[in-house]
């Protein structure tokens, strides 16, 4: 067990959304006392306190959780289904598997896996795949395991069905740290685990090849990153975190990416690290991050 695991040793994240009404918080933290829970922390956001949309994060302790953690699912349903609320609950001691796909830019990857092995981010990495070898030897020297997977020519299907082969049943997420190829809708139904892209701009400018040259061109003074969940919809999934750098007009378009990457990776940590901590919440194409 590592220090960040066992760190959270004992420790539950209940993610509560639903209905707005009243009664659900007090359901809620009743529910944990009698399970002999200690609210750690608790967030809660509603849309409109009439009628509107509830969402709620509680981490809370409870010795033994691991113990526990199947008698107070059972307990969350029979409380929570009469409000008509969904739920997860989750062991926080218990890294979620992230693996990562990526092409020939490694500014993101890299980042992620230095991240990673500081300890920074609370997940495993159980693969990196990519469509060249150009990262091969750095993703290998953090003792994380490389498969290449190329993918040409307009039918992507051979690809994406070797790529399922790797994924199914090993990862809870996916991340896309520049990953040069457009995801089907039909990869997207089959891996069914969140998948988590990260964009060269304030969407949906900019969007194709050479986006810095554009951005130079369009003599832009703000530059910025957004990451977002990955939909059948290209680039148009919810939002998970977004930043800007400022730029002039002396900036090459070199200058222009070499900032830009800086920006992403910082943007790409960060939404990693939320959706890894459940921190994140989709409703409909909109997020709430506590």
């Amino acid at each position: 067990m590592t220090i960040h695991q066992e760190s959270l040793r004992d420790t539950a994240c209940l993610i509560v959304h639903g209905p707005d009404q009243p009664g659900v918080v007090a359901a809620v933290t009743a529910l944990i006392t009698r399970n002999r829970g200690n609210i750690i922390s608790l967030d809660q956001y509603s849309t409109d306190a009439d009628g509107g949309a509830f969402f709620q994060r509680v981490v809370f302790h409870r010795t033994d959780l691991a113990v526990a953690i199947q008698n107070i699912d059972a307990d969350l349903a029979e409380t929570l289904s009469p409000y008509g609320m969904e739920w997860t609950l989750t062991d926080q001691s218990i890294p979620k598997r992230m693996a990562i796909l990526a092409s020939t830019s490694d500014h993101c990857l890299l980042e992620l896996l230095w991240r990673h092995r500081r300890g920074e981010l609370p997940v495993t990495i159980p693969m990196v795949i990519s469509n060249h070898t150009n990262t091969a030897d750095d993703v290998r020297s953090f003792g994380i395991p490389f498969f290449h997977v190329p993918s040409q020519g307009p039918d992507k299907s051979g690809a994406e069905a070797k790529i399922l082969e790797l994924l199914t049943g090993n990862v809870d997420f996916i991340v896309l740290a520049r990953y040069m190829q457009i995801i089907s809708e039909d990869f997207l139904d089959a891996v069914d685990v969140p998948v988590i892209n990260i964009h060269h701009s304030f969407l949906p400018a900019f969007i194709g090849a050479a986006p810095y040259r554009k951005a130079k061109e369009r003599g832009v003074k703000l530059i910025g990153a957004t990451s977002h969940y990955v939909t059948k919809d290209l680039d148009e999934g919810p939002i998970i975190e977004q930043d800007v750098a400022r730029v002039d007009h002396s900036m090459t378009a070199a200058n222009l990416q070499a900032r830009g990457a800086y920006v992403e990776r910082a943007v790409l940590s960060r939404a990693v690290q939320w959706h890894a901590e459940d921190r994140v919440i989709r409703h409909g194409n909109q997020t709430i991050v506590f």
